[in-house]
């Protein structure tokens, strides 16, 4: 039997595009000898729709593209699609997440997702209603004389052996393993963080063993606004065994044969930070910019080594023709800043415009002259040298149609070291969950494995915003590798003041980050969305308030 994968990567909405692209995957896995084919979970309407699905009318053109997909694969392989569907039942919430099976040029039977996850960037409960009517052989499917357990995404993240706890009151799974089912069948948008795949493939290998039967897993990959899906779609064997793997990060019509699991193949990977981070922020951008209809983007190059990794990163994922970097030197520019500058960009061969703003500096200082008399200077003058570049940016953004990228990190972020209105200007923050370290990191690795284009001048000098003399970010802030090992307690693994410093932190360091942390909330509100890596971005998982005095 074999079955095809179809590891795609949609537009979130384009239901015409989305149902243009599954038919020719399945047309492609029927080239392949597929006997049936399976697509993600929500492939039709593309993961996650959002208050998308709150609109009946977009609802009821889910409904209508399945059943057109299913008419014009009438003389193809069957297809178990990933979809939405109305809730005709009179209660709870007005849609389902569903599985359909397209066959004979109908939508011949619906298969409902049971548990509907509200954690991190999840918000299920807000838009579906769980399985009302539940049973294990309403999760059965039959084909060619095989019986197949249906499951979407979170269905089978439920295991109370492998997580030693159970998350919900029920393990649909486990009722419909009991019907010992030939094949278990998981339709997954399971969005990326680093490292997480080793924890997938170990826990859909637990499940597999357990009811000692074969698994299928087919994952959307692609970039929807925040998330990353890194595909990797998968096929374990009954005793657990990791049988076939599609390749990360990109589409793929992967066919896999459950009864010689033994013959596909486990498409080489690498689970590493470096390269897993730098894959998934090429891909976000280059489907953020494209999903979003631009073609060129824009940054800013100051000659420090966020600019550089986020030019390199866009170079890559849209060509060195669809980047142009902007240098806008003030009286505090070093020249090795400049020079570094140009250095980069003749490396990664991306255009280049000069906009010294010492005139513009000048004009606001006469403007302001009379209501700043009596004030000293502080930082709302370094402030101002941010906002009048990123002011330029943006009137080159809109006169040019190109998107803006940001490029403050995650320690930035997170200590509010970044001005709003100013270098948070912008339309994606690609590198916004990526601390200084990894940052480091990453420039280095870049260097070694894709080209080497970022100056070593750039990566050794001490990090600095220039808005002052000799200013320097340790200024500021305690040494990055202070500052990233405690944000990383603090925000991902959700630890307080005084925890943290029983992991050996000074108290009144961890005290000043929670604090900045805290502080800078209000900033966080109004900035650019940018790619999750982490499991706690500052995206849609990270939700605090604004106006509250919380404990530090």
């Amino acid at each position: 039997m074999k079955i095809g994968m179809l590891q795609l990567n949609p537009v979130v909405g384009d239901l015409e595009g989305n149902a243009r692209m599954i038919a020719q995957a399945v047309r492609e896995a029927a080239q392949q000898g597929a006997d049936f084919c399976m697509t993600s979970e929500l492939a039709l309407t593309g993961y996650p729709p959002r208050d998308l699905l709150l609109y009946s009318g977009f609802v009821n053109q889910a409904a209508e593209a399945a059943e057109a997909l299913a008419r014009e694969l009438a003389d193809a392989p069957p297809l178990l699609l990933g979809n939405i569907c109305e809730n005709a039942l009179g209660e709870g919430k007005p849609v389902f997440n569903c599985a359909q099976w397209c066959r004979n040029g109908e939508v011949e039977r619906t298969f409902r997702k049971t548990l509907l996850p509200t954690y991190d960037v999840f918000d299920e409960a807000r838009y579906f209603e769980p399985n009302p009517e539940f049973t294990p052989e309403a999760s059965i499917l039959k084909f060619q004389g095989r019986t197949f357990a249906v499951s979407i995404c979170e269905d089978a993240w439920n295991d109370k052996d492998f997580w030693d706890t159970r998350s919900y009151r029920r393990d649909p799974l486990e009722e419909a393993a009991a019907l010992k089912p030939s094949c278990i069948l998981n339709l997954s948008a399971s969005p990326l963080s680093l490292r997480k795949q080793r924890l997938r493939e170990r826990m859909l290998s637990a499940v597999a063993k357990k009811f000692g039967v074969p698994l299928v897993y087919t994952n959307q990959v692609g970039g929807n606004d925040d998330l990353i899906f890194d595909g990797r779609s998968s096929l374990f064997d009954a005793d657990g065994t990791l049988c076939a793997r599609a390749p990360g990060f990109e589409r793929s019509v992967f066919v896999v044969n459950i009864d010689a699991p033994g013959q596909d193949a486990v498409s080489e990977d690498s689970f590493d930070t470096e390269p897993e981070a730098w894959r998934s922020l090429v891909l976000g951008t280059r489907d953020y910019v494209q999903k979003s209809r631009f073609s060129k983007v824009l940054l800013g190059l100051s000659g420090g080594i966020d600019s550089a990794l986020t030019a390199a990163i866009a170079v890559e994922a849209l060509g060195a023709e669809n980047v142009l970097g902007v240098l806008m030197p003030s009286p505090y520019s070093s020249k090795g800043s400049i020079d570094d500058s140009m250095n980069l960009a003749e490396k990664l061969g991306i255009k280049t415009l000069t906009l010294p703003i010492e005139p513009i500096m000048q004009e606001y200082s006469k403007t302001l002259a009379e209501p700043f008399k009596g004030y000293g200077m502080d930082t709302t003058e370094e402030n101002i040298q941010s906002r009048i570049r990123g002011n330029l940016l943006m009137a080159l953004s809109n006169k040019y149609g190109a998107l803006l990228l940001t490029t403050g990190n995650k320690s930035e972020l997170a200590v509010g070291y970044c001005t709003i209105y100013g270098d948070m200007s912008g339309g994606y923050a690609v590198i916004s969950d990526v601390n200084k370290t990894l940052v480091f990191a990453l420039c280095r690795w870049h260097n070694r494995n894709v080209r080497d284009a970022i100056p070593e001048e750039i990566i050794s000098k001490p990090p600095s915003a220039e808005l002052r003399p000799d200013q320097k970010d340790e200024d500021s802030l305690p040494p990055y590798e202070v500052l990233d090992a405690i944000l990383e307690l603090h925000v991902e693994k959700h630890l307080t003041g005084p925890e943290i410093v029983e992991r050996g932190f000074a108290a009144e360091t961890v005290a000043q980050v929670l604090r900045l942390v805290a502080g800078a909330e209000f900033k966080r509100w109004q900035a650019a969305p940018g790619i999750k890596l982490t499991p706690r971005s500052f995206g849609t998982g990270w939700r605090m308030p604004l106006a509250c005095r919380r404990p530090l």
